[in-house]
């Protein structure tokens, strides 16, 4: 049976902040975990003021200690902005911490701007290209140490925690097949390629200490309310983020406006269109029927859902639907 599980981008909405975004994804996490989901992922993303989970480490600790059960991890850590050392040192403390529950999925993607880019990293030596060999450097830090092994991330080394690749394009898939890891791809918002780097990882796939088979996460919108006209608002929220983000200035997200789709041109319904190409939008009947469309076409292992609403209660009604129409409860 395919997993479900929940990628949560922490947000700020109009008129809110981080403090009450954090209290919402405790909420979240909680509820993830009394109705089956298998794990609970938050993004790093800098400088977006509708993004909350930029430490995404320390977030990850405040959820665990107020759950207990569900899997918690990264989806994901943007490695060239860290020294690989420091991602073992954290990943190895939150392991300490919840035993058997973090994963640490790796992206390539700055996860900002360029400006900021630089900021975080003060210079940008660590780039994209050492993606490869950073990957390896981490899992060089949470194996064993070997005889006289003089550097050691304390905590970390020995833990094991199981890394992914995540990945908007064929390179991810590329690296993934190659090491043997799972591969998380981000349909959510970037659909393009997702079946021709499914494709390539499956091909391509050589086993590994840690995975013996290919093993795919498919990324998807969710949209689901009690009926079909309560979710096309509530989704106004979701597009006009979507057309803020296309210019470059993104925003928290918004209220939902109703009647925004109707105001729209051709370029604005083309993004709008093209970002939310794979959601699970309207009432149960349809949110079932577009999940379980989207395993058919992806053959994906797990399906991690992800809801930008704006309303607190009605995010977790989303979740709530999900689960019940999946029936993983």
């Amino acid at each position: 049976m395919t997993k479900l599980s929940i990628l949560d981008l922490a947000p700020i909405t109009e008129g809110s902040d981080a403090a009450q975004s954090f209290r919402n994804s405790v909420e979240v996490a909680q509820l993830g975990e009394k109705l089956g989901y298998h794990r609970y992922w938050m993004a790093e993303h800098h400088n977006i003021p509708g993004i909350a989970s930029a430490a995404t480490s320390v977030l990850l600790s405040h959820v665990g200690a107020q759950t207990s059960t569900i899997r918690l991890g990264s989806g994901g850590v943007m490695l060239p902005n860290h020294a690989p050392l420091v991602i073992a040192e954290q990943f190895g403390t939150l392991a300490s911490l919840y035993p058997d529950r973090i994963d640490l999925g790796l992206g390539r993607a700055p996860g900002t701007d360029g400006l900021t880019a630089q900021a975080l990293r003060r210079n940008l030596t660590g780039d994209v290209d050492s993606f490869p060999a950073d990957v390896l450097e981490l899992q060089k830090y949470f194996s064993d140490p070997e005889p006289g092994q003089r550097l050691i991330a304390v905590p970390g080394a020995g833990l094991n925690v199981p890394l992914y690749i995540l990945g908007s394009s064929l390179y991810g898939a590329e690296l993934a097949a190659y090491l043997g890891l799972p591969y998380a791809f981000a349909s959510h918002f970037a659909p393009t390629q997702l079946h021709e780097a499914l494709h390539i990882y499956r091909r391509n796939f050589k086993p590994s200490e840690q995975l013996a088979e290919p093993y795919v996460i498919a990324a998807m919108n969710l949209q689901a309310a009690d009926s079909r006209e309560e979710a096309d608002i509530m989704a106004t929220s979701l597009m006009q983020g979507v057309l803020k983000l296309a210019v470059g200035t993104p925003v928290r997200l918004p209220a939902p406006v109703e009647g925004f789709a109707d105001n729209l041109g051709p370029q604005e319904i083309a993004a709008i269109s093209r970002f939310m190409t794979y959601t699970a939008l309207g009432a149960p009947d349809d949110v079932k029927t577009a999940i379980t469309n989207f395993i058919t076409e992806t053959k994906a292992d797990e399906i991690i859902l992800t809801a930008q609403i704006y309303d607190h209660t009605a995010r977790l009604r989303a979740f709530k639907i999900a689960a019940e129409v999946m029936e993983i409860t």
